[in-house]
């Protein structure tokens, strides 16, 4: 899974973090980023690129079109990523933990608590937490429409694929917006000669990605099968939750309508 840093930035792409600085960090980020994936995505351009130099802008602007490319959560595979790129396995690790647990956490508290006092979920103060959040996404989305769509051409592809995925709200839709945004790309858009620019290694092999592809294939053929010929609910249920990961794209928010079918 390739990066790039240019050439003339001042990041160092062989500079290395320990494990434990990459939990610290995501940590931090698990315990203070609201607002949902995109809103995770600014914050993670404003520590990682403008804080703390880890990586310079193109080489997120490229993490994230891989990752919004990939079925799954965008901001979790970015975080996975920045994490791996940093300190390795044990980085990726370090910051799945850090940037899930808190919110697992307090998922969990939240829950019960709503089970035990139900008028808390129409009370005010969780109506004032959704309006800070949609004043949070906002910030996040004009952050990175910035950076990744500076000029007319690509703030007009934008919004088309914007409207393919309202028009068509489904795995479809999603991988349709995908092709038909790529196909443009790449026969109208020209963009401006980049410096030259260095691969940086993430330590993932070619054998490693190839068991990671077939596990990933075998778990969403074999456990539609396995469920149906055990009647488990609990192999249903597992079944469900790795099919909506598997055939989603963009992102949490988009996860939802698949969740509700559950």
């Amino acid at each position: 899974m390739p990066a790039h840093s240019t050439a003339s930035s001042p990041v160092d792409v062989t500079q290395r973090s320990s494990p434990w600085e990459v939990l610290l960090v995501f940590l931090r980020l698990g315990l203070t980023s609201f607002g949902g994936p995109i809103a995770h995505l600014g914050y993670f351009r404003t520590e990682f690129v403008e804080r703390r130099r880890w990586m310079d802008d193109r080489s997120f602007s490229d993490l994230v079109g891989l990752c919004q490319f990939l079925p799954g959560p965008a901001s979790s595979q970015v975080g996975l990523a920045v994490g791996m790129s940093r300190a390795g396995w044990a980085g990726a690790a370090a910051a799945w933990t850090g940037f899930t647990l808190p919110s697992a956490v307090a998922l969990t508290l939240f829950a019960y608590g709503i089970a035990r006092y139900g008028e808390l979920a129409n009370s005010g103060a969780v109506h004032g937490l959704k309006v800070a959040a949609v004043a949070i996404v906002a910030q996040a989305v004009w952050g990175m429409a910035k950076t990744l769509c500076p000029d007319r051409p690509r703030a007009a592809l934008a919004i088309l694929t914007a409207l393919l995925t309202l028009a068509l709200p489904s795995s479809i839709g999603q991988i349709s917006a995908i092709v038909v945004s790529g196909l443009i790309g790449w026969r109208f858009l020209r963009l401006a000669h980049q410096a030259p620019s260095e691969h940086q290694e993430f330590g993932v092999s070619r054998t490693a990605g190839a068991i990671a592809l077939s596990t990933f294939v075998l778990l969403l053929v074999g456990l539609p099968l396995a469920a149906q010929l055990t009647g488990s609910p609990l192999l249903r249920l597992f079944d469900g939750f790795y099919r909506s990961g598997a055939l989603v794209f963009g992102g949490g928010h988009v996860v939802l309508p698949l969740l509700g079918s559950l």
